[in-house]
């Protein structure tokens, strides 16, 4: 078996990390903006700090990590499950779950709107998905594609 090719993953992670960032800018900027001004009523916070240059850095910084993240987990099982689009969706499965979860339990509690955790959720399952699959499509096994169906 192959060794997972430390440099693609890097590399394929950053692409995902573009397409990630690209992704969830829209998501937060646009179709969550609404949501966010209001959970800062709700819960006294100060509503500049969700668009403070700190807060974008991080947030960025997030996204590249989430990226080598998807695309680490894709390496790990594409010897089992092969390579393509159909991996890199199952692969980034997981990743997208447990956050989801803890959302869901957060609004669950009345931190976050039942509209806003949906919104959210659609909007990391197009983040998720779309940068796994950029991201694997990158992608190559050391010295070779050795696992390419033909």
């Amino acid at each position: 078996m192959a060794s997972i090719n430390t440099g693609k993953v890097i590399v394929g992670g950053l692409v995902a990390g573009v397409v990630a960032n690209v992704i969830d800018f829209v998501t937060n900027m646009y179709v969550l903006a609404p949501d966010y001004a209001d959970l800062a009523r709700a819960h006294n916070m100060d509503p500049a700090a969700f668009n403070s240059p700190a807060v974008a850095a991080t947030w960025i910084a997030v996204d590249f990590v989430f990226g080598v993240m998807l695309v680490w987990t894709y390496a790990a099982v594409r010897p089992r499950l092969g390579p393509g689009v159909s991996t890199a969706v199952l692969a980034a499965l997981p990743i997208f779950l447990a956050p989801t979860l803890v959302i869901f339990g957060f609004t669950m509690m009345g931190m976050f709107t039942m509209p806003m955790f949906v919104k959210g959720t659609v909007g990391a399952i197009v983040s998720t998905f779309a940068a796994a699959v950029a991201g694997a499509s990158v992608y190559t096994e050391v010295g070779a594609d050795a696992y390419a169906k033909t």
